[in-house]
């Protein structure tokens, strides 16, 4: 198995943890991860994430800050395994640079029913995210 420049191999495994980082509030509440914290970006159809395993929360946050939110704030990490994405129908597949990014592809695509699109999309998200635990991040004056 081949390996990518961040050292991990570039298929990712089944029992891999990833990260979905949170640059709006709005992505979460009280009651965990909300399903638009997963949906696809409309552009390319596929959700970016990074693939953490069992790191720190500083190397989190590292990453997150490094590679993910650029001028945004980070507010946190949404935490699914990759078979969580599996099971939703959905492939993870390796997508550096940056790195130990991934991107969440496979979606469904309905070209003439827009609407229908949104709705499988939707289905798809909220079971993904009921399957996400939220790591709120704290924020610094200097932020």
């Amino acid at each position: 198995m081949s390996l990518l420049s961040s050292g991990l191999p570039s298929s990712v495994a089944s029992t891999e943890e990833l990260a979905r980082y949170l640059k709006s509030s709005s992505l979460y509440n009280s009651k965990g991860v909300k399903h638009s914290a997963f949906m696809p970006y409309p552009g390319d159809n596929a959700t970016s994430v990074f693939r953490q395993g069992a790191v720190p929360n500083d190397e989190l946050w590292a990453l997150g800050l490094r590679e993910a939110v650029g001028e945004r704030t980070l507010y946190g990490a949404a935490i699914v395994r990759a078979l969580d994405i599996l099971d939703a129908g959905l492939v993870v597949s390796s997508d550096e640079p940056p790195m130990k990014h991934a991107v969440v592809v496979g979606w469904p695509i309905q070209p003439t029913d827009k609407d229908l699109e949104k709705a499988r999309h939707k289905e798809i998200a909220l079971k993904i995210a009921s399957r996400a635990v939220l790591v709120l991040r704290a924020q610094t004056k200097h932020e």
